[in-house]
């Protein structure tokens, strides 16, 4: 076999294995209680901004628990995500649910991106969100 010939294989090789290390890029169905790990940035419509922390729930192991901040206000949240669908309930007092969230895991985002409504319970305000995980967060 040539030199030539070696080294093509040996490019290839080499191409194969990078490409089968590189991460996946889920589908919103494919998208996990996993993948919502870490901080994301929440804009609402009409301008209003927050961030989202979420980690593993110490109760149920397919759900995520975390807290949302909104300038120095801070509330709990827990929720899931099943099949693309996003929910999300959110609490002050740790106890009443003040707000859900219902939404959808964005198509070729790889799951860093999730669309939907958020719904006051107290007075029933509704606002469209959009969450996104910061560039740099897998």
């Amino acid at each position: 076999m040539s030199l030539r010939k070696i080294l093509l294989l040996a490019a290839i090789a080499v191409h194969g294995a990078w490409a089968s290390a590189a991460p996946a890029c889920p589908t919103p169905g494919e998208v996990s209680h996993q993948h919502l790990y870490g901080v994301w940035r929440v804009e609402f419509e009409q301008g209003a901004t927050a961030s989202l922390r979420f980690e593993k729930h110490a109760a149920f192991a397919q759900s995520v628990s975390g807290e949302i901040q909104r300038g120095t206000a801070r509330a709990q949240v827990a929720g899931d995500v099943d099949e693309g669908v996003f929910h999300l309930e959110e609490s002050v007092d740790g106890t009443t649910i003040a707000a859900t969230w219902t939404g959808q895991v964005v198509e070729n985002s790889c799951g860093k991106e999730i669309k939907g409504t958020w719904n006051n319970q107290v007075d029933g305000t509704r606002r469209a969100f959009v969450l996104r995980k910061p560039p740099g967060w897998q």
